[in-house]
């Protein structure tokens, strides 16, 4: 691989991973109406980045979701993103799973970053972590050879908590021991709280996820199938990452379908061939090549006949028809958001599938002004250049 050619795909690749969080934030004002003449009576030509209102939902179907945001900020399927993001970006472009447990715990739990809605699969996900770490306790205080009072145990529990959440393995022993020195300076009972900590560490399981069906499956795949590009475990990747928020067969065969579709185009090859290699994994292939079928592009008509829900059966058809019509960026975005429903959840496949087809600029790929409105967008734009190497020095190695 040469110089140039590394140059051009990592642009292609920061590019593509920038096109989910400007069609996100441009499909939030409108997201979840679900009534065409409603989404047309207050968007008109340019629907995109309007601030959500409650008023747009006054007499129509849908769920007002997102009081307090404002234009340009990213919705509960972005945030959910940008944990795995940064979980890639701290392991050097690789997926490690309790790592990315973790940040999704800490940032949608009770005390996190996220305010804003909660979806069912983070809902489920936060309580089978709670319930994953309560029965690691159970387990470890049950194992333990010293002889505990009832406080101790509740104590020491305490006291290892806190680390269990962000070490691993050998990583405990140190602070753990000296957390419990600070109540209890009896060894033996140091020893009882490193073994709890250990314990707890290696009785948490990797499987968290919903039995959901849900877009919260494929949403995040963007930054990891970017990590992940060309390479022969990208589906177990994808898999893996799927069960932490929806473990469900179904969830992952869609995940797979989105994740070859992404890969290929990411690898810069035309969107025609990506979308049929796309189908080939897809569990309803007749429903996505039905959803090319259709004679020019149609947001609203796309909705009408495959559905505008947040069910992944009724999503893929809809953004398979808009990715197979749309000519550029800006025309995919808009159609997306007059189908109405779940176009925040739509939009992370369509959004780096444009543009890893169009770029940035241009009268075909991201409007730069668009980039320009997204909240927070220098930050989360910095994070995907770093991301991008790292993803490219796998592929190097995988190359070599």
């Amino acid at each position: 691989m040469n110089q140039e050619s590394a140059s051009s795909r990592q642009s292609r690749l920061v590019a593509a991973l920038a096109g989910g969080w400007v069609a996100d934030a441009a499909a939030l004002g409108l997201h979840w109406v679900y009534d065409g003449q409603r989404i047309q009576e207050v968007g008109g030509h340019s629907p995109e980045f309007m601030q959500p209102r409650e008023e747009y939902f006054k007499g129509v179907f849908g769920y007002f979701a997102h009081g307090g945001k404002r234009s340009g900020d990213i919705s509960h399927y972005g945030a959910a993103t940008g944990v795995l993001t940064d979980s890639l970006l701290a392991n050097r472009g690789t997926l490690d799973i309790r790592d990315y447990q973790r940040r999704f715990r800490t940032f949608f739990g009770p005390g996190g970053q996220w305010h804003g809605y909660i979806d069912n699969p983070t809902r489920i996900t936060l309580d089978n972590l709670n319930r994953n770490e309560q029965n690691a306790i159970e387990q470890a205080l049950a194992s333990t050879a010293v002889n505990l009072t009832d406080r101790q145990k509740r104590i020491l529990v305490q006291k290892v908590l806190p680390y269990t959440r962000y070490l691993s393995g050998d990583e405990l022993e140190v602070p753990v021991r000296q957390a419990v020195n600070l109540t209890y300076q009896d060894e033996a009972i140091q020893d009882a709280g490193v073994h709890i900590a250990q314990t707890i560490d290696r009785q948490l399981t990797p499987l968290s996820g919903a039995d959901d069906t849900q877009l919260p499956a494929i949403t995040k795949l963007p930054p990891l199938v970017a990590c992940f590009c060309g390479q022969h475990d990208l589906m177990a990747m994808t898999e893996a990452a799927v069960r932490v928020t929806n473990h469900s067969d179904e969830a992952v065969a869609w995940a797979r379908c989105s994740a070859r579709l992404l890969d290929h185009l990411f690898r810069g090859e035309p969107l025609s061939s990506a979308l049929e290699a796309a189908i080939a994994e897809a569990p309803d292939p007749d429903a996505l090549t039905k959803a090319r079928a259709a004679s020019s592009l149609d947001g609203p008509g796309a909705g009408d006949s495959h559905g505008r829900t947040c069910y992944l059966h009724e999503a893929m058809p809809v953004i398979f028809h808009i990715l197979s019509h749309a000519r550029s960026f800006t025309e995919a975005v808009r159609a997306n958001i007059r189908c109405g429903g779940d176009s925040c959840g739509r939009a992370w496949i369509i959004g780096p599938a444009m543009a890893a087809v169009y770029g940035v600029g241009g009268a075909q790929g991201i409007p730069l002004s668009w980039l320009a409105g997204v909240t927070d967008g220098d930050a989360i734009f910095s994070d995907l250049e770093k991301l991008v190497p790292m993803g490219s020095s796998l592929q190097n190695d995988v190359d070599d």
